[in-house]
């Protein structure tokens, strides 16, 4: 089964950074979408932002590929392991970036990835840069924040309304790009015809709450006006920050030309089984079978 995908993307300076650090990118035919926002100013964030984005994509537009997934995520399935091992290239080529350019050094990135593949979508998430699922009218958060302050909500020590309001907003405690070792927190789930993926930088969440983005995915069907509308909603607030917005929406499913003819196969088995019953029956039903064995059953649709 292969997944119908619209996609709609847009990045924006703000109303007060000189240089914008986000970047975002995407390969719908290999499923795969990207977002980030660069850490170390304008000679290093969007560096390292880029190099993300392009690291990741490569990773699975890359078919020579050694198939090395990361053993030490023993069950996770397939999709997410995959997702860890191009985030660890991604990792790997921004340290080295940094350390061959000086004005590189403390460079970081946080990421937001998803890849669809078959009946499903795996995530992988490191920072304050947000997933979201919008379905059925419902708006999920799929990711939790790797920032000080949203630790401290999850350990009582502050509020929502205190975190949003707090100085240390932007004090992340995992990224991209800062370790030798970073691994993501990752997820799998299955898709929906009719799902709606915002992946978005915090330009935006400092400025629109959830209830106004599920208003704004509710009430307008069109993906790009709905990122044109958000990061609007931004910079009409205050545009603080860069923001970037990416939607992906599943629009149908579609069997693979393996799928179609493993299911023709197995209609043209399940005729000729049907057929051999039929034959097999009309001989039975014609004999009296002897005393004590029991008259033959129909077993109806063995599929």
């Amino acid at each position: 089964m292969n997944l119908v995908l619209e996609v709609a993307g847009r990045t924006d300076v703000g109303r007060v950074r000189p240089h914008n650090e986000d970047s975002f990118g995407y390969d719908t035919g290999l499923g795969i979408f990207v977002v980030c926002d660069g850490m170390g100013g304008h000679a290093a964030g969007e560096v390292a932002s880029q190099i993300a984005v392009d690291t990741i994509i490569e990773y699975f537009r890359d078919t020579d590929r050694p198939d090395n997934t990361e053993d030490s995520l023993g069950d996770v399935p397939l999709g997410p392991r995959m997702l860890a091992e191009a985030v660890k290239k991604a990792n790997d080529s921004i340290l080295h970036y940094a350390n061959t350019h000086t004005a590189a050094v403390g460079m970081g990135t946080t990421l937001v990835a998803a890849r669809f593949a078959e009946d499903r979508f795996s995530i992988a998430h490191l920072g304050d840069s947000r997933i979201y699922l919008f379905r059925e009218g419902e708006l999920l958060q799929l990711t939790e924040d790797h920032s000080l302050v949203m630790e401290q909500v999850r350990r009582g020590m502050l509020t929502l309304e205190e975190a949003q309001q707090s100085s240390a907003q932007n004090i992340i405690t995992r990224a991209l790009g800062t370790e030798e070792t970073t691994l993501p927190d990752l997820g799998d789930f299955p898709a929906q015809v009719g799902d709606t993926l915002l992946m978005t930088t915090d330009g935006i969440l400092r400025h629109v709450s959830n209830t106004e983005i599920r208003a704004v995915l509710q009430q307008l069907p069109s993906l790009q006006a709905a990122c044109d509308t958000l990061i609007e909603a931004a910079n009409e607030a205050g545009g603080l920050d860069n923001s970037t917005c990416l939607l992906v929406r599943v629009l149908g499913k579609v069997k693979l030309e393996e799928e179609e003819k493993r299911d023709a196969a197995s209609s043209e088995d399940e005729a000729v089984e049907d057929d051999e019953d039929e034959t097999t029956q009309i001989v039975i039903d014609h004999e009296t079978p002897p005393a004590g064995v029991p008259q033959p059953k129909n077993l109806g649709d063995r599929s």
